[in-house]
């Protein structure tokens, strides 16, 4: 049942499972987001969800800048006390967020800077004071896991006032009851036209932070009757020419694919691996784990470092170490029950991360700090 609290969202660009999120929100209170842009510069068109049901969408007007920021004034006409009970600020790293942010600041109003993941670098001073000033703003803060909120603190944040949620992308539809039964995987991989015995899926746009080539380097390694499929768009000639030069005929280019499209090439895998160089989370890792696949991933990746726990449900490996992540494949795939076991645990570990289950959780956060300062009052 819906109840009358006023929200405000902040984010960058409508991305689809923000939209199932903020759909799912907007059942539950009356909210309205700011969108930075309608679309990032770095994304497939057909990528996009536009089905603004359950609340008020509003696209500010503002400079474009980079590939999917921008810089919009008209922000601050909308963070005022009297407008809304809550203001969540969905990031603190585009100049539309940092106005927002300094705009909150300066009216000393509260509010929750939302966090997706975070990763601790080494920053020079000036840097370092910049995230620190930002991130330290907020009344409260938003984390996705124990990794994030060391983030957080890290640039200044109050650790008693850090609250953790299931950070997702999936519906509870999304997550399978039960791994994939062999007989589906050999019908989709006659679909597809896939002849190798095993398959290993990876998922990202070609570019060097999601580390592809560490991943064509550590496939000299696998055996051939291992299929190594790519999926995320038109590889550059560097993808191509190192393919080439390794000579490696059981790893694949695929297009970009829609998220229906997707669901085949997760069915008929064995294992996910994601050899990112920096994911401040990774998505992917979710979904994966939501088909039943063991994962092998970076110490890079903050998902997986949530997630992924090793012999349980995968292995995380040193970023940068083709060898390393080749012994992990291995440890994974030559023996099917481990595969299975992993399987199991990856689908019950992802349980709780559903978009239901993250409204709720922001929902009872919302309550508690409204409830906090009607006491203060």
């Amino acid at each position: 049942m819906k109840n009358e609290k006023r929200i405000l969202f902040l984010t960058n660009i409508p991305s689809p499972y923000r939209i199932d999120f903020f759909n799912e929100l907007g059942n539950h209170c009356e909210l309205t987001v700011l969108f930075e842009r309608e679309t990032s510069d770095e994304r497939n068109l057909s990528w996009y969800n536009n089905n603004y049901n359950n609340f008020k969408a509003i696209f500010l007007k503002g400079k474009k800048i980079k590939k999917n920021m921008a810089l919009c004034f008209d922000v601050s006409k909308y963070l005022k006390r009297e407008l809304f009970d809550i203001i969540i600020v969905g990031g603190y790293s585009t100049p539309t967020g940092m106005l927002a942010i300094e705009t909150l600041r300066k009216r000393k109003i509260p509010f929750i800077l939302n966090t997706d993941g975070g990763i601790i670098k080494e920053d020079s001073k000036y840097r370092y004071l910049i995230k620190k000033h930002f991130i330290s703003s907020a009344t409260y803060w938003l984390s996705t896991g124990n990794h994030t909120t060391d983030y957080l603190v890290h640039y200044g944040a109050n650790k008693d006032n850090i609250i953790t949620y299931p950070f997702t992308s999936l519906l509870q539809k999304d997550i399978l009851a039960n791994p994939p039964h062999e007989n589906l995987k050999n019908e989709i991989k006659s679909k597809l036209n896939i002849k190798e015995d095993k398959i290993i899926l990876s998922i990202g746009r070609f570019i060097n932070i999601k580390g592809f080539d560490v991943l064509l380097k550590s496939s000299e390694n696998l055996p051939k009757n291992y299929g190594i499929y790519i999926v995320g768009g038109e590889p550059t000639p560097e993808y191509m020419d190192l393919k080439n030069r390794l000579n490696l005929s059981n790893v694949y280019f695929i297009d970009f694919k829609s998220r229906d499209e997707l669901k085949d090439y997760y069915l008929v895998s064995d294992l996910f691996v994601l050899p990112t160089r920096g994911d401040v989370w990774g998505l992917v890792i979710n979904e994966a784990m939501a088909f039943g696949l063991p994962i092998v991933t970076t110490n890079k990746c903050v998902a997986g470092l949530e997630l992924v726990k090793d012999n349980e449900n995968g292995f995380i490996v040193p970023v940068n170490n083709s060898s390393a992540l080749a012994k992990r494949i291995i440890d994974v795939l030559k023996d099917q029950k481990v595969v299975e076991k992993m399987s199991r645990n990856s689908l019950d570990k992802i349980q709780k991360y559903t978009i239901e289950n993250m409204v709720s959780v922001h929902m009872s956060i919302i309550d508690s700090i409204l409830y906090k300062d009607k006491e203060k009052c």
